[in-house]
């Protein structure tokens, strides 16, 4: 029976919960499930990400989506919503096995143990101290994601990821170059480091971002590396020199901010100030040419006053961002910010969104016209319309390529001729 029960997973979060779901999506095939990637099915996983209220919302949304749509399918609930908060995700009995994120390599053989008995499972357990990925994953994406790193120790005020995701871990340079080496081998040419604190990659082992980096690059095939998310304040002016020598390493780097306040970033509790931040960016604009500076900013942090959301604002407009993610402060229960007294009402958040988001606009809109007369190179993605191959520049800026067909994972050479809305027209060189 199980070798004809088909199933689906439901990807909620980062790219660290992406990577998590292809090695998911690749164990289940080895345990004789079928993926089906729509319709009705029998199985439906659902990944989930809890950095956010919405987050938890979207994964109880996504169950009683399913079970509406096959009331018979088994529904299995996995990943950092009930890591974090085990009681709440219990309580969810439409989810017939539910395990976080130390137990996702038991979860076919929990659907075998479910189709045996029906009896429910709840099945959570305590983070260990080890980098608890086993084989390599071979991706179908474009750029193949490659997880070196788990676990953050940093305790920002508002953030539940620490308790979500235990303390910080680090892969085996020898299993890096092993995992870069099964994507170069299919074909894939650009990879991406991913982790949930990536800058901490190596250091309770005397190793450095830099390492892996190096390790990546030494790999026969690869062409590009980039590197996802990043705490700022951990990026040395050494580290930075010596990642600037690596010649694939893309230069796109995403540096969070949070808040352009140094008051609402000490309450915050992060590690860095608007110094230190200007200092960093300044550098691997140094160091790399064309660099793409990206961010995170949020608004409505508890007790953010007037001037200290001017302050945020000015910072955005001053920084020449490529692209800005603004959100809003959701209230996390389990961490020290629920605690503070000033909580922003809706209706300012929302203003405030509204505000920083036309800043970040502008922004992007002044970088993506930068690029104009320019000559780079992309790497062809899967084609979405007839009329244009498209791809992303090294600094990550879409670019499409009018009346040419080239097929997926190739590099080409373009010039760059205008900017419309969130993207670039090349046109082959």
């Amino acid at each position: 029976m199980i070798f004809h029960m088909n199933f689906q997973i439901y990807t909620l979060g980062c790219k660290v919960n992406q990577y998590e779901s292809d090695m998911l999506r690749d164990l289940m095939c080895k345990n004789g499930f079928k993926e089906q990637k729509e319709g009705i099915s029998d199985i439906y996983i659902i990944n989930s990400c809890t950095v956010t209220a919405q987050g938890d919302k979207k994964a109880r949304q996504a169950i009683g989506r399913y079970k509406k749509l096959n009331p018979s399918a088994i529904i299995v609930l996995t990943g950092c919503f009930p890591q974090a908060f085990p009681e709440k995700a219990s309580l969810m009995e439409r989810a017939d096995i539910i395990t976080g994120v130390t137990d996702r390599a038991e979860i076919p053989h929990k659907i075998k143990q479910y189709l045996l008995d029906r009896n429910r499972i709840i099945n959570i357990n305590r983070h260990n101290n080890s980098f608890d990925e086993t084989g390599y994953v071979n991706s179908d994406k474009t750029r193949a994601y490659v997880k070196i790193q788990d676990g953050c120790d940093r305790f920002c005020t508002y953030c539940i990821i620490p308790k979500a995701r235990g303390p910080v871990r680090s892969r085996r340079i020898e299993d890096i170059i092993n995992e870069v080496s099964l994507q170069a081998d299919n074909n894939h040419k650009e990879i991406v480091l991913v982790g949930i604190n990536l800058a901490l990659y190596g250091r309770k082992e005397g190793l450095s971002l830099a390492d892996a980096v190096e390790a990546a690059a030494s790999v026969n095939g690869i062409k590009r590396i980039r590197l996802s998310s990043l705490e700022p304040e951990m990026l040395t002016d050494s580290e930075i020199q010596r990642m600037a020598g690596v010649d694939k390493l893309c230069p796109h780097f995403h540096l969070s901010i949070q808040s352009g306040s140094d008051s609402t970033l000490k309450r915050m509790g992060r590690h860095y100030d608007k110094k230190l931040y200007l200092d960093i960016v300044k550098n691997l604009r140094k160091h790399f040419d064309n660099c793409a500076i990206t961010t995170d900013i949020m608004v409505g942090f508890p007790e953010e006053s007037e001037e200290e959301f001017e302050e945020s604002l000015s910072f955005v407009k001053q920084m020449n961002y490529a692209q800005v993610h603004v959100f809003s402060y959701s209230q996390r229960q389990g961490t020290r910010a629920v605690m503070l007294k000033n909580q922003i009402p809706p209706e300012i958040k929302a203003i405030r969104h509204k505000k920083i988001q036309e800043a970040a606009d502008f922004s992007r809109k002044k970088f993506l016209e930068n690029q104009i007369g320019t000559t780079q190179s992309i790497l062809i993605e899967k084609p979405q319309s007839q009329l244009y191959s498209y791809g992303h520049t090294e600094n990550y800026v879409e670019v499409r390529v009018i009346g040419v067909e080239m097929p997926r994972h190739e590099i080409i050479n373009v010039k760059i001729t205008g900017a419309e809305n969130d993207h670039c027209i090349g046109e082959l060189v």
